[in-house]
């Protein structure tokens, strides 16, 4: 059995219990190194294997490989598995080759919704997610997606959205952004959602200060009908008061 199991932002608490016992249940756990510490209480003395950055396929080959020996593997992901996570690529490796293995996918909470909770309501209505790294997306692809979900009035949660090798893609898609943004649209910001180091703030597009973000963050643009109310980020549904 191979369990792909997404573990949340960051905390135990905001785990679910689905997943919480999946990881107890488990033989062994695999995951990037960062992922499989923050799950470090929870796992004991099981067998850990931990990889880097831009080492996916391996990870999920490695632990395909040890479902195929028969072990009850978990693979963990930040988040929730199926949303820019792990669950894709292993039913794709397990579908296309034919691999005898079966997979159960455990869901978690993704970063837009923890951090829309710290920042109040931003998600009442129509909203996307759109991740701004280009290393397996092309950039004109993400370019396009931008400026749609802006002229729509989409709330937008952008994932990935700075970082040292990506340091102006933010600016760029706010950039994007402008002929159909109001300077006024609130913009909330949360980084390392449900850990330690927790920080959180909201500001306006045209006051956004790009300099604080970082690959931890997650950045969430209001549409037209959002405002900030007692420190609150706040999209209406649409009910009659």
């Amino acid at each position: 059995m191979l369990t792909v199991i997404g573990i949340g932002p960051g905390s135990e608490a905001m785990m679910t219990q689905d997943a919480i016992a999946a990881l107890k249940e488990a033989d062994v756990v695999v995951g990037y190194k960062t992922y499989t510490h923050l799950v470090k209480p929870l796992v004991g003395d099981k067998e850990v294997i931990k990889t880097g950055m831009c080492k996916e396929i391996e990870r999920c080959h490695l632990a395909i490989d040890l479902a195929e020996q028969g072990k009850n593997v978990a693979m963990v992901c930040s988040g929730d598995a199926g949303i820019y996570g792990m669950a894709g690529l292993i039913l794709e490796i397990v579908t296309k080759q034919k691999r005898n293995v079966e997979v159960r996918l455990v869901s978690g909470v993704t970063a837009s919704i923890a951090a829309a909770a710290l920042l109040g309501a931003p998600l009442m209505h129509d909203f996307c997610h759109i991740s701004l790294s280009d290393l397996l997306t092309p950039w004109d692809v993400i370019e396009k997606r931008v400026k749609a979900a802006a002229e729509a009035d989409f709330v937008i949660c952008f994932y990935n959205p700075r970082s040292r090798g990506r340091e102006g893609h933010l600016a760029k898609a706010f950039e994007l952004m402008a002929p159909w943004t109001s300077p006024s649209t609130p913009v909330g910001v949360v980084k390392a959602a449900g850990r330690k180091k927790q920080e959180k703030w909201i500001t306006t597009f045209g006051e956004m200060d790009y300099s604080n973000v970082d690959m931890t963050s997650l950045v969430i643009v209001g549409n037209q009908s959002t405002y900030i109310s007692d420190g609150l980020m706040i999209t209406p549904r649409g009910y009659t008061l």
